[in-house]
């Protein structure tokens, strides 16, 4: 068998897996969703949409671990944006390619990758306790800030990087200045790649569990928060000490809850796949 023909032969298993791994993977998401879906859309309303939690399951709702959820949402992006996607256009810009600028690359990509245990430790004992801010939203929010950070100056600088050359050079070769060329045309340019990281960077931080568990975010609160040093409850967690209890009727909550935010996640990720596409379609 030459060496063509053994290509060849490659390639089709390669197809071959492939095709067999997505229809896997795609049997058992609809394995998981038919039961998530059979057990916990009974339970959706109006009612356990806008009840408070309670140690009877047929009261209890998600208002207070909802509404916290937002103010992650809406707090964790406030933060983590505006830093990520300076350093991003930082280091894909103005930093000069050294080994230091390779090394600082190789630890960013590192840290994307880091677990977000790790994270929810490093709030703990920077957030909580060193500066006094206990489990509140922003501490939860500064908590993810950290752990979506990564994320959000890779996909920058990846935005950034598609940019083409040329686009620079004829806004340069105008008089503009190498910042008025990155406001006006870079960064109008890799805005939806941009965007797109955004968006499944916040889908990420939505689904973590693990870090407010370990800065002590509580499972009980009887009331929304109003103002980021608030203490609060999230989806995750509520859900979290749902499917912890015995009774049945919780799991059925718990169902409901996972419902909620996977509607929430595929959202974000859909928007993110429509910009991502749009994007794609306007580059030379």
């Amino acid at each position: 068998m030459n060496s063509m023909a053994r290509n060849r032969l490659a390639d089709r298993i390669f197809r071959v897996v492939g095709l067999l791994a997505t229809l896997l993977g795609l049997l058992l998401l609809a394995i998981f969703l038919w039961g998530l879906l059979r057990t916990g859309l009974g339970r959706l309303s109006g009612q356990f949409l806008s009840s408070l939690p309670s140690r009877f399951p047929e009261r209890a709702g998600i208002y207070t671990a909802l509404l916290g959820t937002v103010w992650i949402m809406v707090l964790t992006a406030l933060l983590a944006v505006p830093l990520g996607v300076a350093a991003g256009v930082y280091l894909e810009e103005y930093g000069r390619k050294r080994r230091w600028a390779a090394l600082l690359e190789i630890n960013i990509t590192n840290l994307a990758g880091v677990p977000s245990v790790i994270y929810g430790l490093l709030g703990l004992e920077v957030f909580v306790r060193f500066l006094r801010l206990g489990s509140s939203v922003l501490a939860a929010a500064s908590t993810l800030a950290l752990l979506i950070l990564p994320i959000l100056i890779v996909a920058t600088r990846e935005a950034i990087r598609a940019v083409p050359r040329s686009l620079r050079e004829a806004s340069l070769a105008l008089g503009a200045t190498r910042w008025q060329t990155i406001w006006y045309q870079v960064l109008p340019a890799s805005a939806g790649g941009i965007l797109t990281g955004i968006i499944l960077a916040l889908s990420r931080a939505v689904g973590e569990t693990a870090p407010l568990l370990v800065i002590g975010v509580l499972a009980y609160v009887p009331f929304a928060p109003s103002q980021p040093l608030d203490e609060f409850s999230a989806l995750p967690v509520q859900i979290f000490n749902w499917i912890s209890r015995p009774q049945h009727e919780f799991g059925v909550n718990a169902a409901a809850a996972i419902i909620v935010l996977l509607v929430i996640t595929f959202g974000l990720n859909g928007v993110a796949i429509y910009l991502r596409n749009r994007w794609r379609q306007q580059l030379p």
